[in-house]
């Protein structure tokens, strides 16, 4: 078994220089890298209920009710998108914390629009 770990390492530092020798975090997301968590598109009205209803039990919604700067546009998508980010900024960032059933997905471009500001 001893004799496996000079050539493991040998191994891991030529995947490291021929990858440019930058590393990364398991889940793909660069160190200081500004990702946000919306509504994959696709999902279904139901789903994006479910999710908005999940993340309201856990984080404060009120940036979607009347009056709540991410109120406009009144779509199931948009107000999915804001709560399911604000859930995955609590949560901690992780991939997974976006996952809502394969309904989420990650974004490096900056979703807010207006006074509707996407916490990050």
């Amino acid at each position: 078994m001893s004799n496996s770990f000079p050539i493991l390492g040998s191994f891991l530092l030529f995947l490291f220089a021929i990858s440019g020798g930058s590393l990364r975090p398991v889940n793909g997301q660069a160190p200081g890298q500004r990702v946000w968590c919306i509504a994959r598109p696709s999902t279904s009205d139901q789903a994006l209920i479910d999710n908005i209803e999940y993340a309201c039990d856990i984080v404060n919604c009120s940036m979607i009710q009347q009056g709540g700067p991410c109120f406009y546009p009144t779509s199931l998508i948009n107000h999915a998108s804001v709560v399911m980010n604000l859930y995955y900024q609590k949560m901690g960032r992780h991939y997974w914390n976006c996952d809502f059933k394969n309904s989420g997905l990650t974004a490096v471009t900056d979703p807010s629009y207006g006074d509707c500001i996407y916490e990050c």
